[in-house]
């Protein structure tokens, strides 16, 4: 037999039980955001490891207000919201400075 997790307990008093769905909500909406942090994240990168200078801005455009979002709520803390954010803006700004790539047709 596979072991199964073991189940949790129901709390007795009411307000355990409030609570208790109350972060069945907060984890599913942490959830969501971090997984939005993450995608923004990855979507700077990839424009940038594709060369495209309009489509990494406008996507470094987005993620800047999604991670001051997230950081904001407390899903992460402000100290690595902002490192972030001066690394894809670093990536960016190198992409800015690159040399035009001569392609051919």
């Amino acid at each position: 037999m596979a072991s199964a997790k073991p189940k949790k307990k129901n709390p007795r008093l009411a307000s355990g039980r409030k609570r208790v769905r109350q972060d069945v909500k907060l984890n599913a909406a942490n959830t969501s955001l971090r997984s939005k942090y993450r995608t923004a994240v990855k979507n700077v990168e990839k424009a940038v490891l594709a060369g495209d200078k309009t489509k990494a801005t406008e996507a470094f455009a987005k993620a800047q207000s999604i991670v001051d979002t997230v950081a904001d709520k407390g899903i992460f803390h402000k100290n690595k919201a902002a490192r972030d954010k001066s690394r894809l803006s670093a990536k960016v700004k190198a992409l800015a400075l690159a040399p035009e790539k001569a392609v051919a047709a």
